[in-house]
């Protein structure tokens, strides 16, 4: 009697160790395929967000350099007319992540800045200039340098890279509703990320 009760302990025991290993490694398959689905799926969303927008410029150029004093002058000049687009973008190739299979946590790291892309298209007219005071390389390089840096205005001062925030924002909670799903925990700047905070993502 003494041996039979002592080999259903050990059956009983075997069975409780084999049962733990298969829920062991089941629960470690699990973990894994919700990693490899995460990251996947940030993968996929590694695109480049993009909000396009169009301006004009109508740009005045005029260089004068004294000969023989104030008195006499040789000047040149051009009015430039610019149709440029304008970009502006996350590249989320760049977004750096930490998968916590363990704690069941996503920590997103980095965010890239946002990517301004100006493709100006110029129209010169009215140029003009003195045999003394030619137009130079330099003078166009001049004059994109200054339209760049007035359409960069125009560009802050525009509703393009709220635009653009709105778009990021948009593919950003889909991390958060990925990692809900499967009861993970969303974390950036070593804050948990709820539905009401997804905009602690969006850097100013």
């Amino acid at each position: 009697m003494k041996r039979v009760l002592i080999g259903a302990l050990v059956a009983l025991a075997m069975v409780f160790v084999f049962r733990s290993c298969v829920d062991s490694n089941k629960e470690k398959a699990i973990l894994e395929e919700n990693s490899m689905l995460i990251q996947e799926q940030i993968k996929n969303i590694s695109k480049l967000v993009v909000t396009e927008g169009h301006f004009a410029e109508v740009y005045n150029y005029k260089d004068s350099q004294e000969l023989f004093g104030p008195l006499i002058t040789a000047d040149k000049k051009a009015l430039v007319v610019v149709n440029a687009e304008v970009t502006v973008g996350y590249d989320l190739s760049k977004l750096t992540f930490k998968v916590d299979e363990k704690a069941k946590v996503l920590y997103i790291k980095e965010i890239p800045e946002p990517e301004i892309k100006i493709n100006p298209d110029f129209e010169y007219y009215d140029v003009t200039a003195d045999y003394l005071n030619p137009f130079k390389a330099e003078d166009y390089n001049t004059i994109k340098k200054n339209i760049r840096a007035s359409l960069l205005k125009k560009v802050e001062a525009s509703s393009l890279k709220s635009n653009a925030k709105n778009r990021l924002l948009s593919e950003l909670s889909k991390f958060y509703v990925l990692t809900n799903s499967m009861g993970w925990t969303l974390e950036y700047n070593e804050h948990t990320i709820q539905e009401n905070s997804l905009e602690q993502f969006i850097k100013d």
